[in-house]
């Protein structure tokens, strides 16, 4: 048993080393995926105090549940792979959640989903662009059963951007 073990071992880091470290792609997508996984849960509870509209308290209820799960799998899948996850917004991202924490009522229901219009838009390229072009095959497979989420997020906040301008 002792033998089979350390056989198993051999094999485990044998295997973790031939893998080598992630490549800068795929870190650069990690740390990309997971300050906007941050964001949005950020936001999302920006939304659940400052918003007026019940649909725009929906959506950001939508967004902290769905990121905090993506969140949580790129956690795991990124220690996984010896990737460092960035716990804190940049300096951009905490001027862009301050600037909307300023904000209260019909002002804030407008800038939001224009706001997670824009992130999902942006962000939708570069889990694409992991999807086919990164080098790690768990990132990629992660990045594209993410994807459908994020075009449903993306959906939904054009929805309801649409809807609170009636």
């Amino acid at each position: 048993m002792k033998k089979l073990f350390v056989l198993l071992l051999t094999v485990a880091c044998f295997y973790m080393h031939a893998q080598g470290p992630a490549s800068k792609r795929d870190q650069e997508f990690v740390k990309c995926a997971a300050h906007a996984g941050m964001m949005e849960v950020r936001l999302g509870e920006l939304a659940q105090t400052n918003a007026l509209s019940p649909e725009v308290k929906k959506l950001g209820q939508m967004m902290i549940d769905d990121h905090t799960k993506a969140n949580n799998e790129l956690t795991a899948l990124a220690q996984k792979k010896g990737i460092a996850v960035p716990t804190t917004l940049t300096d951009k991202e905490q001027k862009g959640y301050d600037k909307l924490a300023k904000m209260q009522g019909k002002d804030f229901d407008k800038a939001y989903t224009k706001c997670m219009v824009k992130d999902h838009k942006k962000v939708i390229c570069k889990f694409k662009k992991e999807a086919k072009k990164g080098d790690d095959a768990e990132l990629k497979t992660w990045a594209s059963n993410t994807i459908p989420s994020l075009e449903h997020h993306k959906h939904m906040s054009e929805e309801t951007c649409k809807a609170i301008k009636k």
